[in-house]
This record gives structure tokens, C-alpha cells and sequence, in this order.
């Protein structure tokens, strides 16, 4: 049996296919401002990595947070199931998943089944997000990829007082003109976003092992920081970008299964 999980986030759709509930293929993109279109050309770019067509398919589920614009979807579900789910698959063995995307973050504890036990979510503000350190990205004149490199050579980061994305930014633009390195600059804003992410899971109970989830997950400097707050390992699936995906997958297969537990 062949199934499907979609991913519509504010900044990057994913595509993931399983059959016979082993992942087939992927496909990433960036969202752009149709829902609708990065839903069906993510698809179809992963339905052509497997040589597959959508007739092939027995059920698709989607998620994320344009989930209900995604037409060919049998059902939707939330990505806090999804990436709770899609992170137990990788690791059985997680109790704590942090998911940061482009226009939010969240902090899920799940129990030993993979089941979603509590989370807390800061989707109010671009603060600790994609969307922030892209913002920050461009305030530095730097590429988005280089940052969490540039972050682990900062020897001391400096302290940024806001993360309001309008403020910070023009307190990096002040740091600039005075010339402050720009790699401790970057050191200073991972740190923050790593605090803000440490204050929120404070408010449930952090069991580990901890799994990071999300495209901010492949930035090596975010992933430091929170190690070094957490004071415990972080653990970062190969291709963090797709574990709701992944999630949302699993579901399609126990959905098309008859709701049996996979």
C-alpha cells in the first residue's frame, strides 16, 4: 500500500511518500503565495522521485499550517500530532520534540506510544522562527545557510536585548555600525532564539531524549545553543525539513489500514 503526507508551512512545503510504511521518496520547495500550487507541485515532484502517479496513491493526509488548501488531501491533521509522530518514527525512543518553522515554534512532550502528552507553541510573533533569522539574514548581509557556521566561530556572543523581529533588527543594524563582529552578532541572536525556546519548554515537563525537528533545525548554531542551555543531547534527523511530513505520512497509513496502530 502507498500513502502520503503533505506539509504546507509559511515558508516551505514538503512531500513525503511511504510504502508499505517505508519512506519512498521526498520533495521540498518553498511555498510561495499559493497554497495550493506548492501543495500540488511538492507532490508531484515526490510522486516523480518514486515513479509513482496520484492514482497510485490510498490516502493522503495533510498538515501544517496550510493543511485546508491542499484539495487532494483524504483528511488533515494537526502538525503537532504529525511532528510528534514523524520524530517517534526516527527515534522510538524521544519524550520531547522542539519543532522550529518558519512562522512558529513549539515544544511537544509525548509519551512512550509517540502520542502527543502537552506542548506550548509561540505562534504570536515571528520571534525564535525561519521567518526571524531570515529577517536577521538579510540585516547581516549574509546567506541564511552560512549563519549557523558563522555562529559556532562567534567567540563571544553579544547580548541582544529585543526579539521583536523589527526591534532586533535594528539593533543588529546599530551593532554593524559599530563595528562589532558580525559572527559574534549571530552567536548573540542563536542564543537569544535558543533562550526564548529554553523559557517556553520550561513551562512543561522536558523529558529526554529530545529530538529537533524543522528547517531552523539545520542550523548548527541554534542547535549548539540549545544543547548547551538544555544541557543534554539534541537529536537532528538527517532531513529535519520533512519529519511532519514523515508524520502526516504514518497517519495516511493507519488511516488507509483500517485505524490499526503501525
Amino acid at each position: 500500500m502507498i500513502v502520503s503526507g503533505v506539509d504546507i508551512g509559511s515558508l516551505s512545503s514538503e512531500a513525503v511518500i511511504l510504502k508499505d510504511g517505508e519512506m519512498m521518496s521526498y520533495s521540498i520547495i518553498p511555498t510561495g503565495a499559493d497554497t495550493q500550487k506548492a501543495a500540488r507541485v511538492c507532490m508531484q515532484g515526490a510522486l516523480e522521485k518514486a515513479h509513482l502517479q496520484f492514482e497510485d496513491l490510498s490516502a493522503t493526509v495533510a498538515t501544517g499550517y496550510g493543511r485546508i488548501s491542499v484539495p487532494f488531501a483524504t483528511r488533515t491533521i494537526t502538525e503537532i500530532t504529525c511532528h510528534a509522530r514523524g520524530a517517534y518514527r526516527l527515534y522510538p525512543r524521544t519524550r520531547t520534540v522542539i519543532d522550529m518553522g518558519g512562522q512558529d515554534s513549539k515544544v511537544i512532550s509525548i509519551d512512550t506510544e509517540g502520542r502527543v502528552v502537552d506542548f506550548v507553541m509561540n505562534d504570536k510573533c515571528a520571534a525564535g522562527t525561519g521567518r526571524f533569522l531570515e529577517v536577521m539574514a538579510g540585516a547581516l548581509e549574509v546567506d541564511l545557510t552560512e549563519m549557523g557556521e558563522r555562529s559556532i566561530r562567534g567567540k563571544n556572543g553579544i547580548v541582544i536585548s529585543s526579539m521583536c523581529t523589527v526591534f532586533a533588527e535594528s539593533e543588529v543594524i546599530s551593532l554593524i555600525a559599530a563595528g562589532c563582529s558580525k559572527n559574534d552578532i549571530i552567536r548573540g541572536l542563536h542564543e537569544a532564539i535558543s533562550k526564548r525556546i529554553f523559557t517556553m519548554a520550561g513551562k512543561l515537563r522536558v523529558e529526554r531524549p529530545i529530538t529537533m525537528t524543522g528547517g531552523v533545525a539545520k542550523n548548527r548554531g541554534i542547535v549548539d545553543a540549545l544543547r548547551r542551555l538544555l544541557k543534554t543531547e539534541v537529536l537532528v534527523p538527517e532531513e529535519p525539513q520533512i519529519v511532519g511530513a514523515l508524520g502526516a505520512a504514518l497517519s495516511a497509513w493507519r488511516f488507509a489500514s483500517g485505524g490499526r496502530e503501525q
